[in-house]
């Protein structure tokens, strides 16, 4: 680390705890605004009283609890029962009059509560169109969608129990009118809950729902930095009707989005999506028309059936399933071909079949998977094929049904043959570029695992349908993505490769000029600890640096008496001036008396730091 650039290796450290996050439970944090989250994690440290981000990893590794007490630190879910009531009497009064109008009075309104926490803001919801609709109605035309990244807040909302003292907002009629007593907290009605669908989402990654009338996410986007809120918006744009609503909380607003966006109110923060324009990045595909009656509905419920099941063996990764009795559920075609596999092994024990126990063994990993509850990875798993060593990423990760038991496993497996092989190469050619060319393979994975996006909403079944429409136009941009990913990347090792040799160059510069000063240069930071030691000072007073750094300059035991110092030094600090130079009887490292004239200057913008020069006179006084 180069003088004057303290925290650079703790910035490293966090990014690094947030790809262990990412890849170890599946939460995507890097989107997140870097000050705010640092300072959520920092405070979770303190409280395990773990001081540096590499031991927090390890606790994280050692105890599977920890990451509960990290999520909930990082995911704060504050929300109420009509939050903000001016807002909600503004969406009551001028939004949903204009939105029942255009909607007919037999269509379908659909509503999405995105970053709903515990629930509250979906049921509020429920209660406005109930109350405008009349509760018949509403239960024939309403569907609410509520998402959050949470899986505790989710289970919660889905319970729709709360105690008296969340309710209080919410007038008495209201409450009798949608709320039931159950022992000591109070449930919401049973009919109108049925219209409440709850799903995990993650906003920054998964297709968004679409065809919506009215999107309602307040104070969610503020904690994401700016390129991530653009991509939510875009998604949020895709997500809405032409003349949709889009409610956003007290801390967020559009305030360059007017050509895509009208503002109905700034002040309450609620945006209509502008008819007529240029077609959204996210086309939804042409829905037919379901067929009336209940062989209709069968009808519809097959071909969605076959169409998920033609999706899942058209990915291009091999992946099969194994239920919880031990038995293969499923093969995809790129595993079959992969592996000769047939669809004759389906039913089979997956003990009888050799990729159970070849490249590596997987059902002891799929038994802890089921057990722990929570996705494992295999990185590099050698297999020996004709053409030579192939090497596979495995990724076993337990699905859990809406009983909240693990039903089955499903194991995918990525060949990284190629990649391997190159980092091998890169390794031995170019070892000093390791920590660049391991930022390019972090990337290389995050992209391997887009794939894996169709699996993750399998609980909810009418979100992940929802999902599956809009994941297909994604596709189409893909290839586009990727190649526009590969030159920011080549453009990043570029910028990488200048930024270290101007680094080098500037310590270089830094260590000569600290060198060639003949008088002694010690500095000190904010705690009065020392930070340099220059040759001079060696030749002044004896002391090596490796003996006197990180050390109180006030406990250090040489010829210069430093408590003589401490008042010309705290000064310094306080004044932030250069001190008037300040002669003190001191004993060079000859041991000879000497008069040692000590100039005392702040160190710029190092909250309290100083810099002492120190050249050596007569002991009689004379210079």
């Amino acid at each position: 680390m180069v003088d004057g650039q303290p925290g650079v290796e703790t910035d490293e450290e966090l990014e690094e705890l947030l790809r262990f996050l990412r890849d170890a439970r599946g939460f995507d944090f890097t989107g997140y605004k870097r000050s705010s989250l640092g300072r959520r994690i920092r405070k979770r440290m303190s409280d395990a009283q773990v001081s540096s981000y590499t031991d927090y990893r390890d606790r994280l590794e050692a105890n599977a609890d920890e990451f509960d007490a990290l999520f909930n630190s990082i995911l704060i879910n504050v929300t109420s029962v009509f939050r903000d009531p001016e807002a909600w009497t503004f969406l009551q009064r001028e939004v949903l009059p204009e939105l029942l109008a255009r909607s007919g009075s037999e269509e379908e309104i659909r509503v999405w509560s995105a970053g709903c926490s515990s629930g509250e803001e979906a049921y509020s919801l429920a209660i406005m169109f109930a109350e405008a609709l009349g509760i018949d109605e509403a239960l024939e035309r309403v569907k609410i969608y509520g998402t959050d990244i949470d899986d505790e807040a989710l289970r919660d909302s889905r319970t729709g129990l709360y105690p008296a003292k969340v309710l209080e907002p919410l007038a008495p009629e209201l409450r009798e009118k949608y709320f039931e007593p159950n022992g000591a907290r109070f449930a919401f009605r049973s009919d109108l809950r049925r219209r409440v669908i709850f799903g995990r989402h993650d906003i920054t990654r998964d297709a968004p729902i679409s065809r919506l009338d009215l999107l309602v996410c307040r104070n969610t986007l503020m904690y994401f930095n700016v390129e991530a809120q653009t991509q939510i918006v875009d998604r949020f744009h895709f997500a809405l009707r032409e003349g949709g609503f889009l409610f956003l909380g007290k801390a967020e607003m559009l305030l360059n989005d007017a050509e895509r966006f009208d503002v109905m109110s700034m002040r309450q923060r609620v945006f209509r999506r502008r008819p007529g324009e240029a077609a959204p990045p996210y086309q939804p595909v042409p829905v037919r028309a379901r067929a009336a009656g209940p062989a209709g509905d069968l009808h519809s419920a097959a071909r969605h059936r076959r169409m998920r099941d033609l999706i899942l063996d058209a990915a291009p990764t091999a992946a099969l399933a194994v239920d919880s009795d031990g038995l293969v559920v499923f093969i995809n075609s790129h595993a079959r071909a992969e592996f000769g596999l047939t669809p004759n092994d389906i039913g089979r024990p997956f003990q009888d079949l050799e990729i159970s126990y070849r490249p590596v063994e997987l059902r002891s990993l799929i038994e802890q998977a089921t057990h722990e509850r929570r996705t494992l990875r295999v990185n590099g798993a050698e297999r020996r094929i004709a053409e030579g060593p192939q090497y596979l990423d495995i990724l076993i990760q337990p699905l859990t049904g809406t009983d909240g038991m693990v039903s089955a496993t499903h194991i995918t497996f990525t060949d990284v043959t190629v990649t391997t092989q190159l980092k091998s190469e890169i390794k031995r050619v170019r070892e000093d570029l390791e920590t660049a060319y391991e930022e390019l393979q972090s990337t290389n994975e995050e992209l391997e695992t887009t794939n894996e996006e169709l699996q993750s909403t399998i609980e909810e079944l009418e979100t992940t349908n929802e999902e599956l429409q809009s994941t297909n136009e994604e596709l189409e941009t893909t290839n586009e993505e990727l190649q526009s990913g590969t030159e920011e990347l080549e453009t990043m090792n570029e910028e990488m490769r200048v930024r270290n040799e101007e680094l080098d160059e500037a310590r270089t510069f830094l260590e000569t000029v600290l060198t060639s000063i003949a008088a002694g240069v010690v500095v000190l930071d904010q705690d009065m600890k020392v930070k340099s030691w220059n040759r001079g000072a060696v030749d002044l007073w004896g002391l090596r640096p490796d003996e006197v750094i990180g050390q109180a300059f006030h406990g250090l035991d040489f010829g210069l008496p430093t408590e003589k110092l401490r008042e010309t030094i705290q000064l310094c600090v306080d004044t932030g001036r250069r001190g008037e130079a300040v002669p003190v009887a001191s004993i060079n490292r000859l041991g000879r008396p000497i008069v040692c004239r000590v100039q005392c200057s702040p160190f710029d913008g190092h909250h309290g730091g100083v810099v002492l020069l120190m050249e050596e006179g007569r002991a009689n006084g004379s210079e």
